[in-house]
């Protein structure tokens, strides 16, 4: 009998969010098990979807860190009128056949502006005659709230509704209770999966590209410009990394102007282009990764051994990329220096403390995607 499952996502700043929610699906699509991706934003052009149905809902992105304004791909600011739309859009996706399994991304450990939606789409599923497995699917760090009785709300519509939460971490790495005060309540609901590569048969990066360079990357989203810009100017800073080639990628939402603009002052010794599918690759080969500190960057840092520069992406309340970024500091992975005191002589001193680290590999548990795959097949046979 084939099962069928339905995830839900939506990535408002970074691509992280759906790359992982992607990776999942492939590896339940692999074990005969029917998915639907419904996403609500536009994927990634690199994405590899195979296997899996996409519903495209109506798309929407964050204005900003802040996660208070919300724009259409026309910029304009979502209403009453969008929400409805939006919720209709993701019932009448959910309600088009029976589904064995619905995984919501992230909800209800975060998205909580998307309340209106979510709360709807888990109460539809709760309300059939034979209700799906309920499963959310969280990353390794939560971004913490002002107000602790929101991270309790979340605990508790976990409690009310779910029967699985997938934590996407090593737990002798990142633990969940490290960024999340009511994991106690919700510990017997936890299955740590290891680490989510999102990753599919990334390339090999052609002739020498990468060998001996500088890789800075600024993962899929728009956010890292001011690190790119920064990175122009250190090479000729730098004492220890000055004399290989720096590689600036660039996220696929940096747009072709801003693109072409970087290029036209990229220097000697500096080649400025798009993020590439051989990312890894590129920094199995690399010298040193200047990068944020965001899961899937992380993760293929830690793939390669590569020493690292981390530059977390800290604007308004975020904390979790320099959660994660502290963790490599305290391994003696990384060099990590904040984004409010970026700058180039900076970021050339960092480059120069971190390209000096031993290029070594930590004993993670990786394989997530496969993982959480399995554990999703397990409990849908154990319900018969």
């Amino acid at each position: 009998m084939t099962r069928s499952a339905f995830i839900h996502v939506q990535h408002l700043l970074g691509t992280g969010h759906a790359l992982r929610a992607a990776a999942i699906g492939r590896a339940l699509a692999a074990r005969d098990i029917s998915v639907t991706l419904a996403t609500g934003n536009h994927l990634p052009p690199l994405l590899d979807t195979s296997g899996l149905k996409i519903v495209q809902l109506p798309p929407v992105r964050a204005l900003d860190a802040r996660f208070k304004t919300f724009l259409t791909p026309d910029g304009q600011e979502i209403d009453q009128e969008w929400k409805e739309a939006r919720t209709k859009a993701t019932l009448d996706a959910f309600r088009a056949r029976p589904f064995d399994l619905l995984l919501t991304e992230t909800w209800p450990f975060g998205r909580r502006p998307f309340a209106f939606e979510m709360q709807n789409l888990v109460d539809a599923a709760r309300a059939l005659p034979r209700p799906p497995l309920i499963v959310a699917s969280v990353r390794d760090i939560l971004v913490r709230k002002q107000e602790i009785w929101k991270e309790e709300e979340m605990a508790e519509r976990a409690l009310a509704a779910y029967d699985l939460v997938l934590v996407h971490s090593d737990p002798a790495f990142i633990r969940l209770e490290d960024s999340f005060p009511f994991t106690d309540r919700v510990a017997h609901l936890l299955r740590y999966t290891g680490f989510a590569e999102t990753g599919s048969d990334s390339p090999q990066a052609p002739g020498d590209d990468g060998r001996d360079e500088v890789i800075v990357s600024c993962g899929g989203g728009a956010v890292g410009i001011e690190l790119l810009k920064a990175a122009l100017a250190a090479r000729t800073l730098s004492r220890c990394a000055g004399d290989c080639r720096w590689r600036l990628l660039a996220g696929h939402d940096i747009d072709t102007t801003t693109l072409a603009a970087l290029a036209g002052q990229a220097g000697d010794g500096i080649v400025v282009e798009r993020a590439r599918r051989d990312f890894p690759s590129l920094l199995s080969r690399a010298r040193l990764s200047i990068s944020q500190a965001g899961y899937n960057t992380v993760l293929d840092i830690l793939r390669a051994g590569v020493p690292s520069v981390l530059v977390p992406f800290a604007q308004i309340k975020e904390t979790e990329q320099q959660q994660r970024a502290d963790a490599l500091v305290r391994h003696g992975r990384a060099v990590a220096i904040p984004e409010k005191t970026l700058t180039p002589a900076a970021l050339a001193q960092a480059a120069d403390e971190a390209i000096t680290l031993p290029r070594r590999d930590i004993a993670v548990r990786f394989g997530g995607a496969e993982a959480a795959a399995d554990i999703l097949a397990q409990a849908l046979e154990a319900r018969g």
